[in-house]
């Protein structure tokens, strides 16, 4: 038998913003406030955040064993790995004049 609390807990969790997510939105607003307009009408940015902060964890984690593995410290690596990630999915470029326009 299911538990439908338990799974609304879990889903509850899976969509918390982490310091990621909420990076996330704070850039978008600032550099990206089209995007963000646009998708709260489709009611989608809280589903972008979760991805966003979820594909940075991932990534990040897979890019720190890669890195320790070659021999720098957890520091190093984890400092690396948000260099090598933080523009793909948080730290996105601002909008042109003709995305905002």
């Amino acid at each position: 038998m299911l538990n439908w609390s338990y799974l609304l807990k879990m889903d509850q969790l899976m969509n918390t913003l982490t310091q990621y997510g909420l990076m996330a939105e704070k850039h978008w607003r600032e550099f990206r406030p089209k995007m963000v307009q646009t998708l709260e009408a489709q009611g989608t940015l809280r589903e972008m955040l979760v991805e966003a902060q979820e594909k940075t964890k991932d990534e990040m984690l897979e890019l720190r064993m890669q890195l320790m593995r070659q021999g720098l410290t957890p520091q190093q690596a984890h400092d690396r790995a948000w260099e090598m990630v933080r523009e793909r999915y948080i730290l996105l470029p601002p909008e042109s004049d003709e995305e905002t326009a």
